[in-house]
């Protein structure tokens, strides 16, 4: 399997556990960690989607004029936008950036969230919409002749659209419910996880293969892994630094609690639901999987860590590889400081051990 690694790129420093620095829109910041995050090797960058941040298409036409290699992850929701409008956006960053775009869909997440720019459907109806929506997307990419389409959601007469892709743009799909799994089985190119324990990371490539597999796609998945890493030179210093973290996190959090109002965030997000659940059953799984910082958010987003020294947390991520885990997300608590150390520290060693295991294979198979 060939290996990758995305990180996140942000308007602002800013992090659980860290008070946001400069302007919202801080392009000086934005500069630095996009440059940061390409120099240390990550094949791509997360720009994510949130009602009260800035446009995530917008950030990465940006992005894409100031870095060279680094691909562009755009999380996009469906349901806002024709998805003709929508094909015409990525094919054209796509076109700009040389062939560096793909599509993070996200259909579930926080229904609060969705609700406060007009979305009120529930989550089965959203991913019925999403179902439609990225057979309308890959159609306007993908169709050299004028198209109709009649569906419930969606209609669309005689489109053709001459902007197209540079190739076929991959498609990166979050969700853990069993819609979302069904809906990805269908169009997924990468299916997204959060970090979980390993049995729980096997369980969830099974389920999402065997869906896939009614569609002729089981061998067509690939899969992603979410994670915060914590690193240390010693294994207890990034223990220590973990509860430095998790304290300035309680300290923020009790702060955002007072200055507005928060809706429960794992309510409609089965994923949510299902790291609440981890870390109330205890704050380490499987040795370095930490999830303290997920019990305090709520279960909200990537917020499981890998805990120990770069040689502990490379291993900690190798035994995720041979489940099937080929891409890895990797944030951190300080973002630049640490887009800096994962690709000094980790993303090498993640790399050679990765390589040491196939050539392994090679030979036993030869």
């Amino acid at each position: 399997m060939s290996l990758e690694f995305i990180g996140l790129i942000g308007p602002q420093e800013s992090s659980e556990s860290q008070a946001p620095r400069g302007p919202l829109v801080d392009l000086d910041f934005i500069k630095a960690f996009a440059q940061a995050q390409e120099y240390a090797g990550f094949d791509k960058a997360l720009l994510a989607v949130n009602t009260s941040a800035p446009d995530s298409m917008i950030l990465a036409s940006y992005v894409a004029a100031l870095t060279e290699r680094i691909g562009l992850l755009v999380a996009h929701r469906p349901g806002f936008q024709a998805p003709t409008f929508a094909a015409r956006q990525f094919a054209t960053l796509d076109q700009l950036s040389r062939g560096r775009a793909s599509i993070n869909v996200i259909t579930g997440g926080d229904s609060g969230d969705l609700q406060r720019d007009g979305d009120f459907l529930d989550k089965d109806a959203r991913y019925a919409r999403t179902d439609e929506y990225l057979q309308v997307l890959r159609n306007t990419w993908t169709q050299t002749t004028p198209f109709d389409h009649h569906g419930e959601h969606y209609r669309v007469e005689d489109n053709l659209t001459l902007v197209k892709p540079v190739g076929m743009l991959p498609v990166y799909f979050s969700g853990a419910s069993d819609a979302a799994v069904e809906v990805a089985a269908k169009h997924a190119d990468v299916y997204m996880m959060w970090g979980e324990p390993l049995e729980q990371v096997r369980e969830r490539i099974a389920q999402v293969r065997k869906a896939a597999a009614r569609h002729g796609r089981e061998n067509h998945i690939r899969f992603s892994l979410s994670l915060r890493p914590i690193l240390g030179a010693t294994e207890e210093e990034a223990w220590a630094r973990a509860e430095r973290i998790l304290a300035d996190a309680r300290q923020r959090i009790g702060i955002r609690q007072g200055n507005r109002r928060e809706k429960n965030f794992g309510k409609s997000n089965v994923g949510s639901e299902r790291l609440v659940q981890l870390a109330g059953q205890r704050k380490v799984h499987d040795t370095r999987l930490w999830t303290e910082i997920a019990a305090l958010g709520g279960g909200a987003g990537n917020s499981t860590s890998l805990v120990g020294t770069p040689e502990q947390v490379a291993e900690a991520a190798l035994a995720y590889y041979e489940l099937g885990v080929s891409t890895f997300l990797f944030r951190g608590f300080e973002q630049l400081r640490d887009a800096v150390e994962y690709g000094q520290e980790l993303i090498p060693r993640i790399r050679a051990l990765v390589a040491q295991r196939e050539a392994g294979r090679s030979t036993r198979s030869a």
